[in-house]
């Protein structure tokens, strides 16, 4: 990348002008000191990194990705688009990019324009090289993180070598878990292009990332100040929508697994029980931090029935209610909103479909690890959404 800016300063001070260099695929790579005349278009493109769709399109339709020599563009008032002068960057005559210069105040004279061409050549070979030097890093930055989140060691001791991650800092895991019930190639894009731009805004945190079938995973170094604002940051970059679970802080990057565990099980509760929020912290799981790693077949008998037959749902409410708030029938009536003598006619329903007794103190705690179990599982879905923790 040093090589590149210094390729198009010199190349910018040899012919007075200012200049721009994108990838293949219209992306900002590096531009010079930008000074005469200019565009809104070229304002954008320096801060966003990118043009907007329309102009792309305008301007592949004037032949760019087709043009093997220097060619002018059209401006378009409709867009803010000056005229511009477009030099293709090729090697071995593959696309790799283009450079731009604003062909007005003055226009572009042949030997500006044939001196622009001559240089693009040693760009070409800069850009291919940082492409390849980019992607490779990205590749074992992707094994490593991958060794990572399976426990394996030597994992941690690569991305420290390669300073990617710090050596005597902790670690905490991140992890969002799209809702979408399916995911497809169009999702995980989305996940890869927020994390990319989350992992901008976390640069001093060392962040990295990863991205598997069903969700996506970003590790940062030190606590980045509340993990509540880091999750909502999170909500605000992906484009789709995820819950999100945070892992409790490790002391040292080897062991990122087990905070990975623990916030890829806290994002999949979150999505089970929509009252938790939509980023929940391991730690702050309540109850269901015990009960994830447990069978949800393993239920109380006696409750089939009322789950089998959605008209029994404000009894499992009730019962749920009732069970935590210690059983205080006090409590339960003002929480629901009952009458008292209707709190015990709903319990006793219970106890007779249930075949149970809820003075029995066993039952009791059968009982309300049933239901929250059978929320985990999908099977018990209360109307309020309340968490139940």
């Amino acid at each position: 990348m040093a090589d590149l800016q210094r390729l198009v300063d010199e190349l910018a001070a040899r012919l007075g002008r200012p200049l721009l260099l994108e990838d293949r695929l219209q992306r900002v790579v590096v531009y010079s000191e930008q000074s005469g005349a200019m565009d809104e278009i070229r304002r954008d493109s320096i801060l966003r990194r990118r043009t907007t769709p329309e102009v792309r399109q305008w301007l592949g339709a004037a032949g760019i990705h087709e043009a093997v020599a220097p060619l002018r563009t059209p401006g378009a008032d409709h867009l803010g688009l000056l005229p511009r002068v477009c030099v293709p960057v090729r090697h071995d005559a593959g696309l790799l990019g283009f450079l731009w210069f604003i062909d007005t105040g003055p226009a572009m004279s042949r030997a500006q324009i044939a001196e622009a061409a001559a240089a693009a050549p040693a760009l070409a070979l800069a850009l291919f090289h940082e492409s390849l030097a980019t992607g490779l890093a990205s590749h074992r930055e992707l094994e490593a993180v991958t060794g990572l989140m399976l426990g394996e060691h030597d994992a941690a001791r690569q991305l420290i070598e390669a300073g990617a991650f710090p050596q005597a800092q902790p670690v905490t895991v991140l992890v969002a878990r799209p809702l979408a019930a399916e995911p497809d190639d169009a999702l995980r894009l989305a996940l890869e292009q927020g994390l990319l731009a989350l992992r901008r805004r976390l640069g001093g945190h060392h962040p990295l990332h990863l991205v598997r079938y069903d969700h996506a995973v970003l590790l940062t170094a030190g606590a980045p100040g509340s993990w509540t604002a880091l999750a909502e940051e999170a909500h605000a970059v992906l484009s789709v929508p995820v819950t999100v679970g945070i892992g409790r802080s490790r002391p040292e990057l080897v062991a990122a697994a087990e905070s990975y565990a623990e916030a890829r099980h806290a994002a999949e509760v979150a999505a089970r029980v929509p009252g938790l929020g939509r980023s929940v912290e391991w730690a702050r799981l309540g109850v269901y931090r015990m009960l994830t790693g447990l069978p949800h077949h393993e239920l109380h008998p006696g409750l089939a029935p009322l789950f089998a037959d959605e008209q029994h749902l404000p009894l499992l409410e009730t019962l749920e209610t009732y069970l935590d708030l210690a059983g205080s029938a006090g409590a339960a009536s003002r929480a629901l909103r009952l009458h008292r003598t209707s709190l015990y006619y709903r319990l006793q329903r219970v106890e007779e479909l249930a075949r149970t007794d809820l003075k029995d103190g066993g039952e009791r705690l059968a009982l309300h690890l049933s239901l929250k179990l059978a929320r985990l599982s999908g099977r018990y879905r209360p109307r309020d959404g309340r968490p139940g923790g």
